[in-house]
């Protein structure tokens, strides 16, 4: 009887721990930093959906209807577009909170082409 009583005990306090612990977000600090620029790794640009990935939040900034959006998976009509598919870019001169203010900017830069190929160093490519 007491070996049960300890056991339920011990079974009480596992799940009470487990119901209160919680994910600590990504610091900021955490991201790499890039060493010409003195700003964090935050962002990453696709070219061909006009999108970015956020590392620090974990979520995508995408276009609906017209306005700006987040969510940590891309919709639908974005065709199961992933982090990892294709080519995307690595925002290294911004890391605030509105990578699409820089939108413009990003499109000239790294103009969209859909064999996934980049002139500058700063693509990557997962093909």
């Amino acid at each position: 009887m007491k070996t049960l009583k300890i056991l339920l005990l011990v079974l009480g306090l596992l799940l009470t721990t487990q119901t209160f612990a919680q994910n600590t977000p990504l610091k900021k600090e955490s991201l790499p930093i890039d060493k010409k620029t003195n700003c964090y790794i935050r962002y990453h640009y696709f070219p061909n959906l006009q999108a970015y990935f956020d590392n620090l939040q974990m979520v995508y900034y995408f276009k609906d209807k017209g306005e700006w959006k987040t969510a940590t998976e891309l919709p639908v009509n974005y065709g199961g577009y992933s982090l990892y598919n294709k080519a995307r870019v690595v925002i290294d001169d911004y890391d605030d909170d509105r990578p699409y203010d820089n939108l413009s900017v990003h499109k000239k830069k790294f103009p969209y082409n859909s064999k996934g190929r980049f002139a500058n160093n700063t693509t990557e490519s997962s093909d």
